[in-house]
């Protein structure tokens, strides 16, 4: 499977900030993949909702590691809470995503230091196109580039987990707002995820505000 196909890796790439050259959302990123990777599972048909809890249905996806690990994961472990898979092993979502896209040399890793003292690995975006092109999809089917109807599903769900995870380089706060109804018809496919992941990232926001 090209990882340029999976939901996770055009979030990665969403995460882009076009004008500054850099990767944002790096703290919440993680949540972000992991729901990307549960809503594409849903929408093939490998996980479903059972009183409000994630089930593996059906066959492994096949072909791509990180797909593949979470649906073994929850084939062998039983049913499990969304919010729970959404914050569970999201460091390793965000390496192992990553890790696809330098080994397709969309991205690349390169040694640095912050604030010339702490040695980090910054991701540099090699493929500008992929990431273009991905941006502006999802641009236009929140903007109403696209009858809504004529969205394809991947785009929508996209679009959707975006908005859950308040991920500024798609849409800010206002556009939010002004879209809701349309965002909220896009999430509806992968409603236990997007729910999931809003929940998440406005409790890890709300415990880092009050110094928890």
């Amino acid at each position: 499977m090209n990882p340029l196909e999976t939901l996770p890796a055009k979030m990665f790439l969403l995460a882009f900030d076009p004008r500054r050259g850099r990767l944002t959302a790096r703290n919440e990123l993680g949540y972000l993949l992991r729901a990307a990777a549960l809503a594409e599972l849903v929408l093939n048909g490998q996980l479903r909702d059972e009183d409000g809890k994630a089930v593996a249905v059906g066959r492994a996806p096949g072909g791509d590691p990180v797909l593949d690990a979470l649906w073994y994961d929850l084939e062998g472990g039983g049913p499990r809470s969304w919010r729970r898979l959404v914050e569970r092993e999201r460091k390793q979502a965000f390496h192992a995503v990553r890790d696809q896209l330098a080994d397709a040399r969309v991205i690349k890793l390169a040694d640095a230091r912050f604030l010339g003292l702490f040695p980090h690995t910054r991701v540099v975006l090699r493929d500008t196109r992929s990431a273009r092109q991905v941006a502006d999809q999802v641009g236009r089917a929140i903007r109403g580039g696209q009858a809504q109807g004529q969205v394809e599903r991947d785009t929508a769900a996209l679009a959707a987990l975006a908005a859950a995870g308040q991920l500024k380089t798609v849409l800010g706060a206002r556009d939010r707002r002004h879209f809701k109804a349309r965002l909220d018809r896009f999430a509806e496919p992968v409603a236990p995820v997007t729910k999931a992941l809003r929940r998440a990232v406005t409790a890890r926001r709300a415990a880092i505000a009050s110094g928890g």
